[in-house]
């Protein structure tokens, strides 16, 4: 019997060589093209969710300090979010499953952020350690709290992503695994609740999405 987790090997069998991962520059082939004279239907929703996280993204950062800083959230975004989905498909490798290659979105954020506030807005990343309204015998317990929620913050973005990822991708396998071994009318129950996993999976990748994205934004919108 398999180990369930080879699933998320990402040796490749050609010489033994790390190619899977090169499953995430599939998302190159999914950008709309600017050579496109006349619009069409995916290049309007996609220029709807483009539309969409930029203003969401904008009331988030509220002030005007943060110009631009829209493209690199919504690029995140897409990079995640295509990851996600493509991962849905057979034989495609799902990257955002590793712990390893979410940190490199998160870790890079958290600690630009950190050096940025920490050398600029001093003052304000002090006034944040401490909520106000907090009595005085409280705050040197207030302090280590917010110290620790801080110093973890890339690691619950990234631990977040991959648990989701991981987990559906499990329970769809524990499903398929047992399909030989069963009757045809259990073959058509499991069949029935793969498919079911297979549009709460593509919910779960959307809503993972959205929600690294939000949460980097609120840490960014913190420094102001």
């Amino acid at each position: 019997m398999n180990n369930l987790f080879s699933i998320f090997d990402p040796h490749s069998s050609f010489f033994n060589m790390q190619l899977n991962w090169l499953s995430s520059t599939l998302i190159l082939f999914f950008i709309p093209l600017n050579y496109w004279l006349i619009s069409n239907r995916y290049l309007y929703m996609f220029n709807l969710i483009l539309n969409f996280l930029k203003l969401e993204i904008n009331n988030l950062l509220k002030t005007k300090n943060f110009k631009g800083n829209s493209i690199f959230f919504i690029s995140l975004f897409f990079m995640i979010f295509f990851n996600n989905f493509l991962g849905l498909y057979p034989y495609i490798f799902t990257s955002t499953s590793h712990l390893i290659f979410n940190l490199t979105f998160s870790l890079p954020i958290w600690l630009t952020l950190m050096f940025f506030g920490w050398i600029n807005k001093t003052q304000n990343m002090f006034i944040h350690l401490i909520p106000s309204g907090t009595p005085s015998i409280l705050m040197p317990f207030m302090v280590l709290i917010e110290t620790i929620s801080n110093l973890i913050r890339p690691g619950t973005l990234a631990v977040r992503l991959t648990a989701n990822m991981i987990a559906g991708h499990l329970l769809i396998t524990l499903l398929s695994s047992n399909g030989p071994l069963l009757s045809n009318l259990m073959v058509m129950m499991i069949l029935f609740m793969e498919l079911l996993l297979l549009i709460l999976e593509m919910s779960v990748s959307i809503i993972q999405t959205y929600v690294f994205t939000i949460l980097s934004t609120l840490y960014t919108s913190e420094i102001h």
